[in-house]
């Protein structure tokens, strides 16, 4: 039987709601890294926050619920865009 890789999402989410200055960023990144998930966040000019996420559902499940459940971080709404995913992308960083 050959082993067969799971499949992989990458979604494009913009997070409104208390997102900027209360280390969302960080947490994503640490989550994101901890998870084996790929891709970047950065902020935006309209105080949203926009992340591309790459993984396994679980993957992406997991950062997701970390975010929702960090202390100072509020999201109120996500908009989120199903993507092609990267080929061969390694790890997940903050743009500025």
């Amino acid at each position: 039987m050959l082993f067969q890789s799971p499949k992989l999402y990458r979604r494009r989410i913009v997070f409104h709601g208390r997102v900027q200055a209360v280390g969302f960023r960080y947490v994503a990144s640490i989550a994101a890294d901890n998870n084996r998930a790929t891709g970047w966040v950065r902020n935006e000019y309209d105080g949203t926050v926009t992340m591309e996420i790459q993984g396994t559902e679980k993957q992406i499940s997991k950062v997701l619920l970390t975010l929702q459940n960090a202390r100072h971080i509020e999201i109120d709404d996500m908009e989120v865009r199903e993507l092609s995913v990267v080929e061969n992308e390694k790890g997940f960083r903050v743009r500025y």
